[in-house]
């Protein structure tokens, strides 16, 4: 860890959004609320691992009370600097472990956030505490990619996403221990920058897994927010596990 606000701290806070702007366009952010609203219905949501609030701010004007975790300050701090921020209530803390009070109705980690959880036991006691504060009949929610092992040729460890004349972005996997990381290296004022950020990928079936010691059981899963079909061709899914109400 960096500092007390993990990998994202004031650094990374202070320009998320703009390097995530494709994911705050209404394209991408539309179709995540409205599946997650149908699924709050009258009950509230939380959102773990919450950051800026690219969802939980478009799904609290939806009328739906929206429970935030994080452990970066400097994240949280952008949240509540736009307009609606005072609505969403949020706890600091690490988001597999933190307790708040009360239940919901959908629990949820969207853009790959569980795989900033970078060991096995870390995401098995993400479901069991998302399983713990979901009222019965509620349901966790994962919007994760798949792992890109089949463009990884023998003896290669490493995927390019982003090549341009002043950076270079790529994953380093390791199959052995499902250890990833992304790389990016950028040239500032003739220099080279290094910056690295660690994951732990995760298969769909491991997930399912993860949910069953949880108490959850597979209720949907599809390619993307808009429904079409999970296939093997799918480079993510979306995932929609459920508390049983008995």
């Amino acid at each position: 860890m960096l500092d007390e606000d993990g990998y994202f701290g004031e650094k990374v806070a202070a320009g998320y959004d703009e390097s995530a702007a494709e994911m705050f366009r209404p394209e991408a952010v539309d179709p995540a609320v409205d599946l997650l609203a149908g699924l709050a219905g009258d009950g509230r949501a939380l959102e773990l691992g919450v950051g800026t609030g690219r969802i939980a701010l478009p799904l609290a004007r939806r009328r739906i009370p929206v429970h935030g975790i994080d452990m970066s300050r400097a994240m949280v701090a952008r949240l509540r600097a736009k307009p609606g921020g005072d609505n969403v209530e949020v706890t600091i803390g690490d988001f597999a472990t933190t307790r708040v009070e009360g239940t919901f109705a959908v629990a949820y980690l969207v853009f790959n956030t569980i795989n900033n959880l970078t060991t096995q036991d870390a995401q098995v006691a993400c479901f069991e505490n998302a399983a713990a504060h979901l009222r019965p009949g509620g349901c966790f929610v994962i919007e994760v990619g798949v792992p890109e092992l089949r463009r990884l040729p023998p003896g290669q460890n490493a995927v390019p996403f982003h090549i341009s004349q002043t950076q270079w972005a790529f994953d380093i996997y390791d199959v052995a221990t499902q250890a990833m990381s992304s790389n990016y290296v950028t040239i500032v004022d003739g220099h080279a920058q290094h910056e690295y950020y660690p994951f732990r990928y995760v298969w769909p079936s491991e997930l399912d897994l993860m949910a069953r010691l949880a108490g959850l059981r597979l209720r949907d899963r599809w390619e993307d927010w808009e429904r079409a079909p999970f296939t093997s061709e799918s480079r993510k899914h979306v995932s929609v596990w459920e508390k049983p109400a008995d």
